[in-house]
Order: C-alpha cells, then sequence, then structure tokens
C-alpha cells in the first residue's frame, strides 16, 4: 500500500545544534512529536522501552511521538535536532503502517541541509536541552503558531527539507505484514476519523463486513491487541496531543474523545502511560 504524500503534513517545530558534555541525561522523555537527529561528535546513548541505541556520528536516528525514552552522554557530544508535529491527523498513522528504522546512515549533504535550517531559523532553537524547558503547553502552542505565520514559501521550504530527511527512514522501512489486509485498513482508517465519538465494536465489523468473532480474531492476529485496546490506545495518544495543545478540563477530554465516564477515561489514561491525565500535564507545564 502507497503512503499518499499529503498525509506528510509535517510542521517544524524546533531546529537546532545542540553542544553537550556529560550533560544530555534526561529520563522518561515522551512528547507529542517526532525528534530527529543527525550526529556530528562524539557518542551517546538512546534509551527505548526494548533496546538501547548508540548514538554515532553521521548518522541520523528518528523518535516517534509518543515513544518513551531517555538519553544518556557521558562526555562531549553534538548533534542537529529537528522536531516536526504532524497536528490533529484524521489518517492512519505512517508509523503505524511501516516499520522505521531508529538508526539510518545520514547522506551526503544532509549535514549541510540541516545546518541551513539552524541559519534561516534563529528562533527555533530550543531555549535549553532539558525536555521540561520546551515540552509544555505555552511553548509548544507558541511553536505551532510561529510555524503557522511563516510565509507559504517559508513553509514550502521547510516541508521539503523535512520530507527530505524523513525520507532517509522510509527508504529502509517496511511495510507492515496487515498493511495488505484491505479489511483491517478500512476498520483503521474509520478509527482515525472517527476518534472523537464512542467507537462501536459493531460498527467496525460492520465497516470490515465481517462477524465480531472474527474482527477480533483479525486484531489479535495481525496488531497482537484488540480493537478496544487498539481504539483505546488511539484515544489515549489524542487526549496526550489535547492535553498539551488545549485549555481543556480533564472532563472536557474525555467528553470531546466520546468518553461518557470521565473517572473510566482517567483509569484507562493512567493504564495506557502510566500516568494519571493531569500528571501527564503537569510534566509539561514549568
Amino acid at each position: 500500500m502507497q503512503l499518499p504524500i499529503e498525509s506528510l503534513n509535517l510542521l517544524m517545530l524546533n531546529v537546532g545544534l545542540a553542544r553537550h558534555d556529560n550533560d544530555w541525561n534526561w529520563q522518561g522523555v515522551s512528547s507529542p512529536f517526532t525528534r530527529i537527529y543527525l550526529v556530528t561528535r562524539g557518542r551517546a546513548w538512546l534509551h527505548l522501552t526494548e533496546r538501547t541505541v548508540e548514538l554515532k556520528v553521521g548518522h541520523l536516528y528518528i523518535v516517534p511521538a509518543y515513544e518513551r525514552h531517555s538519553y544518556e552522554c557521558r562526555g562531549v557530544f553534538e548533534h542537529f535536532y529537528l522536531h516536526v508535529y504532524e497536528g490533529f491527523k484524521n489518517e492512519t498513522n505512517v508509523f503505524e503502517m511501516y516499520d522505521f528504522p531508529t538508526e539510518v546512515e545520514a547522506e551526503e549533504g544532509d549535514e549541510g541541509l540541516m545546518a541551513r535550517m539552524v541559519e534561516a531559523h534563529p528562533e527555533a532553537r530550543l531555549p535549553e536541552s532539558d525536555p521540561r524547558s520546551y515540552d509544555n503547553t505555552t511553548k509548544f502552542t507558541d511553536y505551532v503558531r510561529r510555524y503557522n505565520a511563516l510565509p507559504l514559501w517559508e513553509k514550502m521550504r521547510l516541508r521539503g527539507a523535512t520530507l527530505l530527511l524523513f525520507s532517509r527512514f522510509l527508504q529502509k522501512a517496511t511495510p507492515r505484514v496487515w498493511t495488505r489486509n484491505e479489511r483491517l485498513m478500512k476498520v483503521l482508517e474509520y478509527v482515525h476519523r472517527h476518534i472523537d465519538e464512542n467507537i462501536d465494536i459493531g460498527r467496525l465489523a460492520e465497516v470490515a463486513c465481517v462477524t465480531k468473532p472474527y474482527l477480533i480474531r483479525l486484531f489479535r492476529l495481525e496488531l497482537g491487541v484488540s480493537p478496544l485496546q487498539y481504539v483505546n490506545r488511539r484515544k489515549v495518544e489524542r487526549a496526550q496531543l489535547l492535553l498539551v495543545t488545549e485549555d481543556m478540563t480533564v472532563k472536557e477530554v474525555a467528553w470531546r474523545l466520546g468518553f461518557d465516564d470521565h473517572s473510566y477515561f482517567i483509569r484507562l489514561f493512567k493504564k495506557v502511560t502510566g500516568t494519571t491525565p493531569q500528571g501527564y500535564r503537569t510534566m509539561f507545564v514549568c
């Protein structure tokens, strides 16, 4: 299945060159935007849920939105960083459709490309390396507003540069097996389009033209989770974005996503993320 290029509507939030000396050691980072790094000096380690990746000179690295991770730096380390945000999308997430490599070798010109982005947008540099200084509602909103205020030609240039860097990873990515299952794709597309509604499993079975028991087996076989677990995971991800970008109460976020019982929403959110909605929001407020 081909990914339509228009579904990759990436907004640049931050870009810069960071220099560290044993001071890039943040723990338990999880944000509603994707990070791309290009290492230019030294080495460090990226700790993901199931593995650790050594960050090496001349290589690009990607950390998808919402993926919990930590950093470890034991000496001098320099890297370009690019933070991109997809906004409130209703299309199937590209990271769901493909298995992406965390690391790829940078191509000739990639470092120069990022250097030009940094030079052209000094205002997009991070205030400091501590994620708590920029992973908060006020900063996030400011960054999105700043991007939206750019002239169209500048947005096109930034999008082109971002897509070029993103293509390095997509070139090495492999489609997930289930992307060849048209019935499952229809269901996932329906979930994303109706994420703010109370999604009924029976309705999903109708979309796929199968019985509910068959749909449950299909989800477990292809995705390793039940339809309800998949829907709840997507709703919690949308809630994470709303909690960071919108001035809404937890109850309002629950209602926005089709939950009649906000107490159930709080329990579900904590089960998926390890913290309550209010606790998650507090993490992003300076």
